[in-house]
């Protein structure tokens, strides 16, 4: 005899959006000065290490590329930082760095539906769009101060004579952009930051966010205005979809193409 399980009806004034948002872990929020606070401690050394540290470095060393050199070594250095800084916060606010309490922390859960409640799926493919358009955005980019461009650098005599053969320079880049995209910025600002905001800034938190990473900027502040539509591609819809890793699927497309142009070079191809 076969049997079957009954369907069970939602209970009226329930649905699974609801139980979703009641599934939420809820987050400490910050205040203003608090946020102001943690956006300092990751701006403030990135804009010393490319404008102070790096060209000091860059002075007392010799060879092809020595300012491109000290930066990458340098902007490394500094999104390293932010990685510690979000488990640092993290420990402090939940006592804790376990698995699933940084998964709900950080906001490291597939995309959920504001309309169903549910998760995944196909709600993935909005990743693709917003990569199209953080494409675009690079294409509008403001051109950077001389020495401090990546792209420059690797497609200059300098560039090929420091990475050509180079593997360890390669794997110095691979956890550049690795910190740059995944465990650094995007991390810190859509992870930790966002979730934390609604208490200060009610439903325009996403735009403040966006706000905060535009002017994060100071290590390369010709990407200042263009990063303001980061707002959009990244903040918006992190915040509606209650997911960071959104934001580091998009950024990490830009990470991709570098690591792509490194490896070319680095193996002569």
């Amino acid at each position: 005899m076969e049997s079957s399980t009954p369907t069970i009806p939602y209970p009226a004034g329930r649905s699974p959006a609801r139980d979703a948002e009641a599934a939420d872990r809820p987050l400490q929020q910050l205040g203003l000065a608090q946020t102001l606070a943690v956006w300092a401690a990751a701006a403030l050394p990135m804009g010393i290490l490319a404008w102070i540290v790096a060209p000091a470095i860059a002075d007392g060393t010799s060879g092809s590329g020595a300012l491109a050199r000290a930066l990458i070594v340098s902007l490394t250095a500094g999104l390293a930082w932010q990685f510690l800084l979000v488990l640092v916060l993290v420990r402090r606010e939940q006592r804790s760095l376990r698995r699933p309490v940084l998964r709900d922390a950080l906001w490291l859960r597939a995309p959920r539906s504001p309309r169903s409640g549910r998760r995944g799926g196909r709600l993935w493919w909005i990743v693709l769009p917003l990569v199209v358009a953080f494409a675009a955005e690079e294409m509008i980019a403001l051109p950077a101060v001389a020495g401090h461009d990546m792209g420059e650098f690797l497609s200059s005599d300098a560039g090929r004579s420091v990475l050509e053969g180079s593997w360890g320079w390669l794997a110095i880049i691979a956890a550049l952009v690795t910190f740059n995209t995944v465990l650094g910025e995007e991390l810190l600002f859509r992870g930790y930051l966002l979730p934390r905001m609604n208490g200060t800034f009610g439903r325009w938190d996403w735009v403040a966010n966006g706000v905060l990473f535009a002017i994060y900027h100071l290590h390369m502040p010709w990407a200042i205005p263009t990063a303001l539509l980061d707002t959009l591609i990244l903040s918006y819809p992190s915040k509606r979809y209650r997911s960071a890793l959104i934001g580091i699927a998009v950024h990490s497309a830009q990470s991709l193409v570098i690591l792509a142009l490194v490896l070319s070079v680095v193996a002569g191809a």
